[in-house]
């Protein structure tokens, strides 16, 4: 393994039973573990996200034991608050946040993008305001790789530039090639700036291209080709409709190595799960499930419910018959209902279990389909019975996300 892509033994990446992408194919899923310092991953897997160093309302312990291997935590935000320094002199994350599992920090991109105007973007980094307090800082990939060595998860993602939708050509070109650049630039850091030896580290770079097919492509080669751990498909699910979000996937999956995990960022309802698994991704992650989850909206086979309608008020069985999660396990639908509508803290927690369970389910389920032989069975079935979100819905949703993010920023 090059020394660039992960300076220890500890890391490796072992193709259990895989799908090879040719277009008479009928899926591109694959089945792979992960070695890490901090145990084995077994994909597809779904990454918990946990924003501050935590996955909202939820211990770890209550994370693992719904069937986490993995959580993801933000570079931007822990670097704000509480501080990278802080965390390193607590040991890291794992120790600061007491989680026994791997851990990924993202690069903090698309939190420094979805400033707007408070960020100014230069070939050096991006200078941007805090959205807590307004102070001014400057990221760049040698900074953000430092950030991430404090932080000490086990895998690490460079800076990069999330294009929103919808942008021209040319603006996704100039954003996928300085991203490029920056990813020379954050290799060369991480082979120069050794992280703690006592914490190693595996680098991934970020696939980009807007919504340009021929970009994407052209991405995938060139990331591919750097001697990167893995790989990230980054600025998908940014506004785009979601059969744009396929297409471009689609035609990104053949140009990327077969030898390296791939990491799809910030996609994750259970339709995408199990679309991304097809087109042969490893890992996602996405806050959908406890977002949805703090408002109401529960995962089930036939779709997404919401627990505050008057239908639930009275329902003595679980949720969803049939799921083994805690909540399922331990309470009525008919108490989830009044907590919700109460709007008791202890609804958050029982319905982010839940939600979880859901997602981290389905991964095993998908990978148990994969090494059977009968992914696509599965595939079909499942999307055959679940009922997706509109897309009307998703972009409300997301419209009133970015409003809060806005009001926090205008605000500090």
């Amino acid at each position: 393994m090059d020394a660039l892509a992960a300076r220890s033994s500890s890391f490796a990446f072992t193709i259990d039973v895989e799908n090879p992408p040719v277009p008479s194919a009928p899926t591109w899923a694959r089945a792979c573990t992960l070695q890490t310092p901090h145990g084995l991953i077994q994909t597809p897997m779904f990454m918990p996200v946990g924003t501050q160093a935590t996955v909202k309302c939820l211990t770890p312990e209550e994370v693992q034991a719904a069937g986490a291997q993995i959580i993801l935590a933000n570079t931007y935000h822990l670097m704000l608050r509480p501080g990278s320094q802080l965390i390193d002199s607590f040991g890291g994350l794992h120790a600061f946040m007491r989680w026994p599992g791997p851990l990924l920090t993202d690069s903090g991109g698309f939190q420094v993008f979805s400033l707007g105007h408070l960020r100014t973007l230069t070939e050096e980094g991006v200078t941007f305001k805090s959205h807590l307090d307004g102070s001014l800082h400057l990221l760049t990939p040698e900074r953000g790789l430092q950030i991430e060595a404090e932080l000490g998860a086990d895998f690490v993602l460079p800076l990069d530039i999330c294009s929103g939708y919808p942008c021209t050509p040319q603006e996704a070109r100039q954003a996928m090639e300085r991203t490029h650049r920056w990813a020379l630039r954050a290799l060369e850091a991480f082979t120069q700036h050794p992280h703690r030896p006592e914490r190693p580290q595996a680098l991934f770079g970020i696939v980009q291209g807007a919504f340009e097919p021929e970009l994407r492509q052209e991405s995938a080669r060139f990331i591919g080709s750097l001697p990167f751990f893995g790989l990230s498909i980054g600025g998908l699910s940014v506004g785009e409709p979601k059969a744009l979000m396929w297409e471009l996937l689609r035609a990104t999956t053949p140009a990327l190595p077969r030898e390296k995990p791939r990491h799809l960022l910030g996609v994750g309802s259970p339709e995408d799960l199990i679309m991304g698994i097809d087109l042969g991704m490893d890992l996602f992650d996405c806050v959908l499930p406890t977002r949805v989850a703090r408002h109401g909206g529960l995962f089930t086979r036939y779709g997404r419910v919401n627990i505050k309608r008057s239908r639930f008020r009275t329902e003595h069985g679980p949720v969803e018959e049939g799921c083994d999660c805690y909540t399922c396990r331990n309470y009525s639908a008919a108490y989830l209902h009044h907590l919700a509508r109460a709007e008791e803290q202890l609804y958050y927690r029982l319905g982010s279990i839940h939600n979880l369970r859901f997602m981290l389910r389905l991964a095993a389920e998908a990978r148990a389909a994969i090494l059977a032989g009968t992914f696509p069975a599965f595939r079909d079935a499942f999307l055959a019975s679940y009922v997706p979100a509109s897309e009307t819905a998703r972009e409300e949703q997301r419209a009133k996300w970015l409003a809060r993010v806005a009001s926090r920023a205008t605000s500090s």
